[in-house]
């Protein structure tokens, strides 16, 4: 089995700190954001996060799993896109010689996480590994997986479970002549 990458892990991570299922949002205050933050201590999480980064955060995560939804068939909302890439804007990265991307001097503290978790994403595109992180095709779960199938083609965190309720689906609708 394919291995998930650190930095891919902590996109993920990122994005399903949003529980479409369970109706829960793990960073709905930016105290929840910043203990959500302190777990990751690559990030090295500020003591506080001002309503303002909280803002830039929740955009990030909606374009993000926008952007991963699109790569199972769903029409990204333009709106969410543009709102992340505006966050983000707010967010010099500085580049050395070597390639490294960091966050530009002089970003504040309760940034500096956001700017390391767009520069993991940016390092996933970058080699292609974006194409793996997904968000599940379920829409009743949009859960962010890894896809571990050898020609990316995977639609469902779990085919067992909701791989299994779309086909059943599908299955019920045709049953009903409602096409598939």
């Amino acid at each position: 089995m394919l291995a998930t990458p650190a930095l891919a892990a902590l996109v993920e991570a990122f994005a399903n700190t949003l529980d479409v299922d369970e109706v829960t949002d793990a960073l709905a205050t930016p105290e929840e954001l910043a203990t959500w933050l302190r777990e990751y201590e690559e990030l090295d999480a500020p003591d506080a996060i001002s309503p303002e980064a909280h803002r830039d955060y929740l955009a990030l995560r909606a374009g993000l799993r926008e952007e991963m939804g699109a790569r199972v068939g769903d029409v990204p909302d333009p709106a969410l896109l543009a709102a992340a890439d505006e966050a983000l804007a707010a967010h010099p990265v500085a580049v050395s010689v070597t390639g490294a991307l960091r966050p530009a001097p002089g970003t504040p503290a309760d940034r500096l996480p956001l700017t390391r978790l767009a520069i993991a994403w940016s390092s996933l595109v970058a080699t292609g590994d974006a194409a793996r992180l997904k968000r599940c095709a379920e829409h009743t779960c949009a859960w962010v997986f890894w896809d571990v199938s050898k020609n990316r083609s995977r639609r469902w965190c779990s085919m067992q479970v909701c791989g299994n309720r779309n086909k059943s689906r599908t299955y019920a609708a045709r049953g009903r002549g409602e096409g598939g």
